[in-house]
């Protein structure tokens, strides 16, 4: 005999469909850590670049 704490199941199967969810979030929407910190890099890197090139004004 087996008893089933519906409880559970009913838990079980929304933390299912949240991670289904974020998965779907992830593909749509997420960039990867590197991926950020490498168009950080690229956004201060072109910000020096055009800091370079200011003149002072006095």
């Amino acid at each position: 005999m087996n008893v089933t704490n519906l409880n559970q199941f009913r838990k079980q199967k929304a933390r299912a469909q949240k991670r289904t969810q974020g998965d779907a979030n992830a593909v749509k929407f997420g960039r990867t850590k590197a991926q950020k910190t490498l168009e950080e890099a690229e956004r201060a890197k072109a910000k020096a670049e055009l800091d370079a090139h200011k003149r002072d004004k006095e």
